[in-house]
Parts: structure tokens; sequence; C-alpha cells
């Protein structure tokens, strides 16, 4: 059997390069990166300007079993990347892992949602993502796989960073009362991937904590991780009603030692 491959594309954002580190030590494994220029002396990462670049001959030189698509920027040159990788795919032997997240429902909020939910979205975010997954759709089964992921944490992601700049300087945190959510972090989502490689697992799977909670209990229990702080919450109402932005594992559970719950990614959190 040939020996996995992998190119991360966006290997210099916060889950690109977790995952080059999970990955790199059992499997051969390259990244692109833009504008982090710390990237340049390791020959592993290859520069890549989503806006500007032609992933093409990226894609000819690496020749990857897997593609791993973590790319950020404007949507609409993130398509026509899609629409390049697609082609190449049609045409090598490799399959395509892309990161989608809960924007494909937006639309929707009576309820958490399923792998096999119909998908709509009324962001551009999940517009986006909704037409890569219905593009990679149409490719042989066995060529993709779609990530659903929810809010990301860890100790380093951008939205705990986020979080205790807010702390720090005092200023006013928004929560969401009536949002009921899910949530993951980067350690255990990269650990999750991991496996889904090497069992080659394909479709579409959600990843995220297999419990809900409420978004301003979520903040207020990682608040309490970091320290002792008390912070001015402001409450933000969209609606009278629970709401939801969660993705249900129903159809397609990952073992129970790669499952995990809304705790386990509070207590994952290091004190400031």
């Amino acid at each position: 059997m040939k020996k996995h491959r992998i190119l991360i594309l966006g290997g210099s954002g916060f889950i690109g390069h977790k995952l080059y580190k999970e990955l790199s030590p059992y499997i051969d494994t390259y990244a692109t990166f833009c504008h982090n220029q710390s990237f340049e002396d390791n020959h592993r990462f290859f520069a890549f300007d989503a806006s500007e670049d032609d992933i093409v001959p990226i894609l000819d030189e690496i020749n990857p079993t897997q593609i791993i698509s973590l790319l950020r920027g404007p949507y609409a040159h993130l398509v026509v990347i899609h629409k390049h990788i697609i082609e190449w795919l049609t045409h090598h032997k490799a399959q395509i892992i892309f990161m989608s997240s809960a924007n494909v429902f937006d639309a929707y909020t009576q309820f958490p949602n399923y792998e096999n939910d119909k998908t709509l979205s009324v962001s551009p975010q999940g517009k986006y993502q909704i037409q890569i997954e219905n593009r990679l759709m149409n490719l042989p089964r066995g060529k993709w796989t779609i990530l659903r992921v929810p809010m990301i944490y860890g100790n380093q992601s951008p939205r705990l960073q986020e979080l205790r700049t807010q702390i720090k300087q005092g200023e006013a945190i928004e929560v969401f009362p009536n949002l009921s959510l899910n949530v993951t972090y980067a350690d255990k989502l990269t650990q999750q991937i991991h496996y889904l490689i090497n069992r080659n697992k394909k479709g579409i799977l959600h990843l995220g904590s297999r419990d809900l909670c409420l978004h301003e209990d979520f903040i207020r229990s990682l608040i309490d991780q970091l320290g002792n702080f008390h912070p001015t919450l402001k409450r933000v109402y969209t609606t009278n009603d629970i709401r939801y932005s969660a993705l249900i594992a129903k159809d397609r559970p990952l073992p129970k030692y790669l499952q995990f719950e809304v705790s386990d990614v509070i207590r994952h959190h290091h004190p400031i």
C-alpha cells in the first residue's frame, strides 16, 4: 500500500501548525505558509498566498496522497483554489480532507445538527463552506472527507488569546445566554484527524464535544479556569428562545477514547 504523504494547506495557522506537529513524527508531512516568515527555512513548508498563487505547482511537486485544507483568505480566491484541487484530484490517486464548520447550518437554530442534515447558511463563511462541500461530494466517495468542527479553543488559540486580552485590559466580554453549543480544542482535534488518516475514514464527520452547554456558562467556567478574575460580562440576546450552534456525531461517532465533553475542554486550559 502506498505510504501517506500529506500536504497541509494553511500549515502556519493555529490548527495547521498543531496538526503538522502531530503528524510529522509519524507521516511524511508537508505544509504551506503565507505571511509567517519563520517557516522560510523549513524545507517542508512551501510559500503560498491564497490571494495570488496557483496551488497546482505545489501539488505536482509534492504529489500528496492526502491534502488537508485549512486555508483562510478571501472566499472568492478559496473557491478557485479548491476548484483547481478538485481538478487535480480527478487525475491523481489522492484524497482531500476539508475542514468545515457549524456555519454551514447557521440558518437553522432550533436544533443541534447531525452529519446527514441538510446544510443552509445565511453567513458568507457558511455559504462558502457549503459550496466547497457540495463540490467535493461530486467526487467519488473515497476521494473526500469533510470534517465539521464547532468553535475551537486551546491554550494558544486566537479565541483564548482574545479572552485573555479582554480580561487583562478590563474589557467587557460578550456572552450569549440563549446560545447552546458544543466546542472542541486543538490538541484533541489533531489527535482525531490523525486517527482518521490512519484508519482511512471518509465521508462527513462531526468533531465536537458530545455534550452541549450555554455560551455564557462556558465562558464563565473558562474564566474561572484561567484564574481568580471577575470581568464584566455583556449579555447579548438575539432571541428570547434557546438557539443552537452544535455539531453532534450521531451516525459516525469516533471511538470513546477520542470523545470528550465540554468540561474536558475547560480543564485543558492553563491558568494565566
